[in-house]
Order: structure tokens, then sequence, then C-alpha cells
């Protein structure tokens, strides 16, 4: 028999997924954040978590809890939002599991099975942060952080971070391919699949690093090219997003969501981070690449795109936000799914035009403070000669009625 704590416990799961989402009264004109988080660890299913039989569970104690659900691929397929959500659970181990949502921004539920990748790597201890490309051979690509440990460290905590690479058609069935190799760097993490063939050649953005933290010698956010996607290998990576001093990337910074086909350039959406004295700190940031060629950057507007705000600042990892997810729909529709704090999932909500706004007429960062300054000032200004052009105007009209009388 089903426990009866099982339908209290349901109940609370199917409100949440019956919720409906608004945008938030926060505003800046790029995008629009929404009050709920989309996706949080009690929208996990019951039946992954407990025990269902009264008999074997009496007290209907969790017996496989979920601490977090984080940093998602995204992609709409046939009509519906779907998120590949790296789900941790409360043994440290991180899963994907499909949710999927009519509208995108509410009503995501979990389907029963998480995935089962095929287990082709046995040194493989953790794998996470999903990113989905569905790309023009007709194949999704599923591109995440294969995790394991560094076998010639002592130190516990050392590992090894590798590009692990699956594809699908329907997000049922994944086939593992071999996991990418990069000759020039030890390490990768936060590898995204180009959609589109390069110069005939499968391309990937790539972080190189010299160790599982730390990037080292890695300058930013790279770019290779290899021919056969079941055996990836990189020989060469371009820096197309560098690391600098005293900005947002100062420690380092990796490609987010699969870039965007604009009107004008591909949008790219990353992350960056810098150290401050409670600690990493992460922000997403956007630049743009030529649309013929992806590795030369047109347009990188000055500071953050998005932080964490409220309750976004609490949680495992504090003061993070993290993408690697978005969905453009062909009507120009932009929905960004980003985690907060290594903890729950939100999406902000965009168009390909404003971003392209955001991207071309946002002032860069001039990398000093005398120099921004006068870039404000400069704002400041064209802004109070408008004022007073209004001003003018309205006084010169008040004039000419009293002529008029």
């Amino acid at each position: 028999m089903l426990h009866k704590q099982y339908y209290v416990e349901q109940a609370k799961v199917d409100k949440l997924i019956a919720r409906k989402n608004q945008k938030s009264d926060r505003y800046n004109g790029i995008y629009d954040r929404y009050e709920y988080p989309v996706l949080t660890r009690e929208f996990a299913p019951i039946h992954w978590r407990f025990d269902l039989d009264d008999e074997t569970n009496p007290y209907f104690m969790e017996r496989l809890g979920i601490n977090a659900v984080m940093n998602s691929g995204a992609i709409f397929l046939n009509g519906k939002y779907y998120l590949v959500v790296r789900v941790e659970g409360n043994d440290r181990k991180s899963f994907f599991a499909v949710a999927e949502s009519d509208s995108g921004i509410d009503g995501f539920h979990f389907w029963d099975y998480p995935i089962v990748l095929p287990d082709t790597c046995p040194e493989e201890t953790n794998v996470y942060d999903m990113r989905l490309t569905q790309h023009e051979d007709g194949w999704i690509y599923g591109v995440f952080c294969s995790e394991s440990k560094d076998k010639e460290n002592p130190d516990l905590s050392a590992a090894v971070a590798e590009a692990g690479i699956v594809r699908t058609r329907d997000l049922k069935i994944w086939e593992r391919l071999d996991n990418l190799k990069t000759l020039q760097s030890p390490q990768q993490r936060n590898v995204v699949l180009h959609p589109e063939f390069v110069d005939g050649k499968y391309a990937f953005y790539t972080r190189p690093m010299d160790g599982f933290i730390e990037t080292g010698s890695g300058g930013g956010i790279g770019f290779g090219l290899c021919e056969d996607i079941g055996h990836a290998v990189i020989e060469e990576e371009k820096i197309i997003s560098k690391r600098i001093y005293h900005t947002l990337t100062e420690a380092k910074n990796g490609a987010g969501a699969v870039p965007i086909r604009g009107k004008k350039c591909w949008i790219n959406i990353a992350h960056g981070v810098r150290n401050t004295a409670a600690g990493l700190r992460y922000v997403l940031y956007v630049f743009a690449t030529d649309l013929k060629d992806p590795t030369k950057v047109t347009a990188e507007p000055s500071g953050v795109f998005l932080v964490p705000l409220g309750e976004e600042r609490v949680g495992d990892v504090s003061n993070v936000v993290f993408t690697n997810g978005a969905v453009a729909r062909e009507n120009g529709d932009v929905y960004i799914y980003y985690a907060s704090s290594d903890t729950r999932m939100h999406v902000a909500t965009t168009t390909v035009d404003k971003m392209e706004d955001y991207l071309f007429a946002t002032p860069e960062d001039p990398h000093r403070s005398a120099d921004c300054v006068k870039q404000r000032c400069e704002l400041i200004r064209k802004n109070l000669e408008l004022f007073r052009a209004i001003h003018e105007q309205k006084e010169s009209s008040k004039s000419g009625f009293a002529n008029r009388l």
C-alpha cells in the first residue's frame, strides 16, 4: 500500500508545478526576470526520493534525497521547452534529468526517470552542466563535464575535468562518444559545441585550464575545430574572449549557453568570475561574434549582463549565477535559463532584437576609472541636453500660445 504521507507530499509538488510565474518588477529594459524559480529541489518527483511502500518504509523517510537542481541545458522541440537539468543528490553525485514545460516560464515537471548515460568511462566519478546543441548535422549533442579523480595527486580533492560528449534524437536514447581531447590544454570545463559547421568541421568553444579549479595559463574562452565528432580532437585553440585584469573575467571565464544566431551576429552568453573578500563571484556577460567567422568578436558591452539578486545570492555556493542553456524561438523570443548559487533554476526572457541592441549600442569597458567616469559623464551630458531641449520646446510653445492670445 502507498504510505498515506505520499499524498501530502505529492500535493506539494503538484502545487509548485501548477503555480503561475509572473514577471518581476525589476527593470533594466534588456530582459525580464520572474518572481519564482522555474525549478527547485522541491520539484523532484516523490518517487525519486522516498520508498512509497508503507510496509518497507513505515515512517516514510526520505531514502535518496535531492540537494539541488541547477545548470541546465535547454532546447525547444515539438512545441515544448525541455531542460536537461543537473540534479545533485544528497550524496553529492550529480545526474541528468529532463524537465518539460509548455510555456517555458512555469509548469516544468520531470520525466519519470532520470537520464541513464552509457557507462563507458569507468574512472568517471561525476557528470554535470550539460550544454545541448541542435546541430545542423541532424543530431542533438550534449557536452558536459566528466570528472574523475586525479590519480597522480594524493590530495583527495584533486580531480581531472574533461568534456564528455553524447548525442540523441529524442532526449531519451543517448549515444556516448569519446571525450573531447585538446592537445594544448590538460583539462577542460564549460565546453560548448557550435550549432553549425565552420569550414566544414565541428567547432567547439573551450576553456583551457591547467588544473581542475585554477585556470593557470588558460587565457579565457577558446575556439577550436575538429574533423570527427565521434573521436573529437582539437589540435589548436584560439582565445576569443580573454581574461582581463580588474574586470568580471579576472579570475576566469567560460562559455555558457550555445550561441544564438541573430540578425547581425552570434550572441554569446558567458560567465565571468572574479575574486572578492567573500569568495568567487560568478556573473553573466555577453559578447557578439561575426556570423561568418565566430572567432571574430564584433561587440562586447561593458560590465555585467546578469547578476544574482535577492534570494538568488543565497545557496550552496553563494553569490553565483550560471547559465548553460537558452532557447531562441523563430519569432525572435529568447529564454535564458540560469541557476543561482548552485541551488535552483530561473528564467529571464528577452528578444534577439533587444540583445543585439544591447550588444552594439552599449559602450565597451575602457578599463580605467578615469575613462569610465568620462564615459558616464558623456551619457549624463547627453541626457541633460535632452531635458534642456524639451524644456525649451515647452517654453517656446507657451510663448507662441500667449502671443496668439
